[in-house]
Order: structure tokens, then sequence, then C-alpha cells
């Protein structure tokens, strides 16, 4: 990938690149494999009866037992932002309740920047002219494969920058480098 470059004033600021094949091979991969995790989880949602009546939709109030999805849809509060609260009320009713009414709503967005990514993508590489909005849409995606790469590796603090050629997960933290990378520089074309 080259770096990404803002091109144009106004409302026909495009933010542009090019891919090589193997790069989008590989985006469409990683956002193809997210987006059959969020699904998955959307649609595994239990049956409310209350959300039949009102139209208004719910999932899951319990949160993601898996690792890679317990990043990406996290608790919305923690015992330890709020000292006044009790842990079993932070822990039980409140995050249930607050998962239940919105985890829809953030998977739909998730998938969206996701679709986003993939319908602009150019099939076979080459360029790439984003506008701001399908741009900010690109960040969103990259950051969830990143969280979700991130996730499944156990990447942390203590995580090297390189791992042996021979260790089974290599190459994939290569992967997660260079999505970083890849994100920082949109970010950057982004700002101006």
């Amino acid at each position: 990938m080259r770096s990404w470059k803002r091109k144009g004033r106004g409302s026909s600021v495009r933010i542009c690149s090019n891919l090589d094949v193997h790069e989008t091979e590989l985006l469409a991969s990683l956002v193809n494999s997210l987006c059959e995790l969020l699904d998955e989880r959307a649609q595994s949602a239990p049956a409310d009866e209350l959300s039949t009546i009102t139209g208004i939709r719910t999932g899951h109030a319990q949160a993601p037992g898996d690792a890679t999805l317990g990043r990406l849809l996290p608790d919305f509060h923690r015992p330890d932002q709020d000292r006044s609260m009790a842990a079993d009320v932070v822990n039980g009713n409140m995050n249930a309740a607050l998962r239940s009414v919105n985890e829809p709503k953030i998977i739909d967005a998730k998938l969206d920047a996701a679709h986003i990514l993939l319908d602009t993508l150019p099939a076979g590489g080459g360029d790439i002219a984003l506008s701001e909005d399908e741009a900010g849409a690109w960040l969103a995606a990259l950051n969830d494969v990143r969280l979700a790469l991130g996730a499944m590796l156990g990447i942390s603090e203590d995580t090297p920058d390189r791992l042996p050629d021979d260790h089974p997960h290599a190459a994939h933290l290569e992967v997660y480098h260079w999505l970083t990378v890849v994100q920082d520089l949109l970010v950057e074309a982004l700002m101006g």
C-alpha cells in the first residue's frame, strides 16, 4: 500500500491510495470474517415479546463469552468506573439493560462500516478514492478488524514487535502491524 493522499477541496475531497491485489484480498478476507462474526452474534439474539410488540429491536443481555466479540462489544459500564454503585448492580442489571437495547445498533454500525469498506475496495487491487465519509467508515472497519485480531492474538503491552518466523502467530502479528500503519496513514490524510 502506498500512503493515503488527500486530493481536492470542499465536497470534492477524496482520500486516495493504491492497493496491491494481495492487500485487497487480505482486507476482504479479514472484513468478511468480521462481518460473519457480527452477523452470528446478531442472529443469535433471543426473541423478545416486548420487542415484537413495540418494534424496538433488542439484542443479547449477556456479554459475549468469546474474547474477540467481547473486545468488539464490551460492557458499557465497569465497576471501577463508579465506586458508588454496587458491583452486582453494574455487572448485572445495568449492563444487561444497556447491552440489550444498544447492541443491535452497535452491530449495525460496525456492519455498515465494514460493507462500505468492502464496496469501495478495488477488486484485484488498484487505485482507490474515498469520500471523507467513506474514509471514516474505513477507519471504523479497520479499527474493528485490529481489535478482533488483537484479541485473538492476545496483544498486550508486553507483545513483542516481531515474533520468530517459525512462530504460529508471526504472520498474524505482521498483519496486525500492517493494519495499524494503514489506519495511521489514513488518519493523517483525513486530518489534512
